[in-house]
């Protein structure tokens, strides 16, 4: 027990802190504490350590292997940018609750996560170096590409002229400036030590900053239960849970099959199941919990914030079973080298 609350923590919390803010929001009493509580932590502030944290930690050196081939990683980024947002437009409308509807559209695009990405190809035994350049394009670009589909799904209801312009100074205040200089100190070699020498201690204090994000959401989605007639039924709940399952895991089937056909290696397709279909989550909350950033203060607050942490922790889960699948796989193959010498299909055909 100790040992999947050990490697699953975030999870964990995330199941215990959704809820419990949820029961905090619904006290009115609170009220006054939870609004100190976002004053002292601003969400763009917070979502701007993370970045910097995770960018810092982020050993961009091992991308010059996959600069060489680009094939897997702009076929990966053009289905994490590309489908899953088109996809996700075609079922927006379809959700019950408004707040649900641009929850699903924000989730759908934002760019790649920041790390598990590469953990969960490392551990399916594929390319890493396609995950971490795929991580590093989407995210490197976000602050254009993710303006544009946000644009495309809520123009309709957005009120303020030149929201596009401040959404876009605004990323690149809150994500693109904290990566940049995260990886802009990992010039220096005692850093660069420091932060690979401090790896795990760099990602916890990222994921507790998230948490709090997280748990800040959850109470103003609380007391907005207590007594709205317009809270999400259970129906709906699952209708965008079941969503954001299947936006991940046709991004996922697509990234394969694309990359059978383009025949790219094993290692590679592996790299791209994954970066091709994982999102993040601090970029996700930011925009899901900062009404300016979605220029209506009436759009997806509180309860935009929920298909983010739905489509996040989904992945975790999925993408962990998966990755087991495509590692005993790989180990069944180094086990029968002869078989595999006389195979004559292509190396990509292995990976699915």
């Amino acid at each position: 027990m100790l040992e999947i609350l050990k490697k699953r923590w975030f999870l964990v919390s995330l199941a215990v802190l959704i809820p419990s803010g949820l029961l905090i929001g619904m006290q009115p009493s609170l009220a006054p504490h939870i609004g100190l509580l976002k004053s002292a932590l601003p969400p763009r502030a917070v979502t701007a350590i993370v970045l910097f944290l995770m960018s810092l930690s982020l050993n961009s050196r091992q991308l010059g292997e996959s600069l060489r081939s680009p094939g897997p990683v702009l076929w990966a980024a053009t289905v994490n940018y590309g489908f899953i947002p088109l996809a996700a437009l075609g079922i927006m409308s379809f959700q019950l609750v408004k707040d649900f509807q641009f929850g699903l559209i924000i989730a759908a695009v934002v760019p790649c996560t920041m790390a598990a990405a590469s953990v969960w190809t490392r551990k399916a035994k594929g390319n890493d170096a396609v995950s971490l350049l795929v991580t590093v394009t989407t995210n490197g670009l976000c602050f254009l590409i993710t303006p544009f589909w946000l644009y495309m799904a809520t123009r309709s209801s957005v009120s303020s002229e030149g929201w596009v312009a401040m959404l876009v100074w605004r990323l690149v205040l809150a994500v693109l400036i904290p990566a940049f200089i995260g990886q802009l100190l990992r010039l220096s070699s005692r850093v660069a030590a420091f932060a690979d020498g401090n790896k795990t201690v760099i990602g916890v204090v990222a994921q507790s900053c998230i948490l709090v994000i997280v748990l800040t959401a959850a109470c103003d989605a609380g007391s907005r239960l207590n007594g709205d007639a317009g809270s999400p039924t259970l129906l709906a709940v699952l209708l965008v849970w079941g969503s954001c399952v299947a936006l991940h895991l046709a991004a996922m089937a697509v990234g394969v099959t694309g990359g059978r056909l383009f025949r790219f290696r094993r290692e590679d397709i592996v790299a791209v199941a994954f970066s091709s279909s994982q999102k993040t989550l601090p970029i996700g909350v930011l925009l899901a919990t900062d009404p300016e950033m979605l220029g209506n203060p009436d759009l997806g607050i509180p309860f935009a914030v929920f298909p983010i942490l739905m489509y996040h922790a989904s992945q975790l889960f999925i993408d962990t079973v998966i990755a087991d699948r495509f590692a005993e796989k790989a180990a069944a193959t180094e086990k029968t080298p002869a078989t595999a010498d006389a195979d004559t299909t292509p190396a990509g055909e292995d990976a699915g």
